[in-house]
């Protein structure tokens, strides 16, 4: 595997550099319409026909993120998520994430993993998330 492409600048004109920076624009896109903006209209056009998640909350497909998105609406409507690294490997785009429900708030450390076709279109989701203890066993934080 090849572990330098997340560090590589984007100027260096391979083809698979212009197709990662691309994967990782559609990524954070999507961050900022399904997660910050709630915009399921702006959300789908970021994934693919077929839409697999790993979530065990979360249906697949379109229908089942629009569920998603209209249940934060609703319970989580301040819910932010600031991408805090992203890297690009293959077809897949993994971001490390600081998400908060509610202003204030210490917030939650979650790990994505999307899978992208050729076209860039998201299709496959897996998530893992810890809460942001008050108290830990270092100085080091989770970011």
């Amino acid at each position: 595997m090849d572990t330098t492409s997340a560090a590589r600048p984007s100027g260096s004109g391979r083809p698979a550099d212009a197709q990662l920076e691309r994967n990782k624009r559609n990524v954070l896109a999507f961050y900022e319409a399904a997660i910050n903006g709630k915009d399921f209209a702006a959300a789908s056009r970021l994934i693919g026909d077929r839409y697999v998640q790993h979530n065990p909350s979360i249906a697949d497909g379109a229908e089942g993120l629009e569920r998603r998105i209209e249940f934060m609406k609703k319970e989580f409507p301040e819910l932010r998520a600031e991408i805090k690294n992203i890297f690009a490997e293959g077809d897949f785009v993994i971001g490390h994430v600081h998400g908060v429900r509610v202003p204030g708030e210490r917030g939650t450390a979650i790990v994505d993993i999307f899978r992208l076709d050729g076209n860039g279109m998201l299709i496959e989701h897996w998530d893992v998330m810890q809460d942001i203890p008050e108290q830990a066993a270092n100085e080091n934080g989770m970011f």
